[in-house]
């Protein structure tokens, strides 16, 4: 048996034998395993059973009727459970006994930026010349081909993502709707890394439907809790306060109940977020 020919297909194989858990099947010559949990209906000798033939992590030749949804030439993501320094990551297809490598010749020179545990890598099998299984990450192009085109009523909205492709000029994701996004590094903190699964914001839709992201928290979200309040008091006096950072800090402890130095923090972060402006001795809600 070529090996490199029979790992990672779907095969039909012979049951010989079986014992208390297992069914033994022959295929060109080779001894495979089937678990019988997998069969609902008892297996007689010489029956023929299909399933996809995989080399297990004891090294013995199995076959599952649990057909994993990444296969040779077909893409699929799978969550990535561990990772070795010198070989690269390992990544759960839903084989019962058996996790997929993906080589390090594939992922990030920083090793800070490969996936961790409970990330996820969109891949595609291959198997070398020994026979030896191995997960291959998907390109550009495939990820393209399986996305759509976002549409500008995406702005300002949600999305869920996964980064699928580290660049210099920004992160690569794809988005839990299957539409493709980019992360300036001006709207991130931190690089993201491959296969991370991020939560960020449409800050603009491109002619091509692709989504122009970002990570960093919107302005209110990102403000102190006193600024919160200060916001909250504008918005239920029509916009304006006649309160600004020159207010006496007795007036501003009686209204706002904080010192005069935490409201002049405060309407800093607010000034400096755009979202409101003193003029007149009073503080505005600017429209936006």
């Amino acid at each position: 048996m070529e090996k490199d020919k029979v790992i990672g297909h779907i095969i039909e194989a012979r049951v010989t034998d079986q014992n208390d858990d297992l069914y033994f099947l022959q295929y060109e010559g080779t001894t495979f395993r089937l678990d019988k949990k997998e069969v609902e209906a008892e297996l007689v000798k010489g029956a023929l059973v299909s399933g996809f033939a995989y080399e297990n992590e004891d090294h013995e030749m199995q076959i599952t009727k649990k057909i994993p949804t990444t296969q040779i030439g077909r893409y699929a993501f799978g969550e990535v459970v561990a990772s070795r320094r010198d070989l690269g990551v390992f990544v759960d297809i839903g084989l019962p006994n058996k996790d997929v490598a993906v080589s390090l010749d594939e992922l990030p020179e920083l090793t800070n930026l490969w996936p961790k545990k409970g990330d996820s890598l969109m891949i595609a099998l291959r198997v070398d010349a020994k026979g030896r299984l191995w997960g291959t990450i998907a390109s550009e192009e495939i990820f393209k081909g399986i996305s759509g085109k976002a549409d500008t009523s995406m702005k300002n909205k949600n999305v869920e993502a996964i980064a699928y492709r580290l660049k210099m000029a920004g992160t690569h994701v794809i988005t839990s709707d299957f539409e493709l996004g980019f992360i300036h590094p001006s709207e991130r903190d931190r690089e993201p890394r491959l296969g991370e699964h991020l939560n960020a914001r449409v800050i603009g839709v491109r002619p091509d439907g692709t989504l122009n992201l970002s990570l960093r928290r919107r302005a209110y979200e990102a403000i102190s809790d006193d600024a919160q309040m200060i916001l909250a008091a504008l918005q239920h006096s029509e916009g304006v306060l006649n309160y600004t950072d020159k207010s006496t800090p007795e007036d501003i402890k009686d209204y706002f109940g904080i010192s005069k130095g935490q409201f002049k923090r405060a309407v800093g972060h607010l000034m400096k977020a755009g979202l409101v402006k003193q003029t007149d001795g009073k503080m505005y809600l600017n429209e936006k």
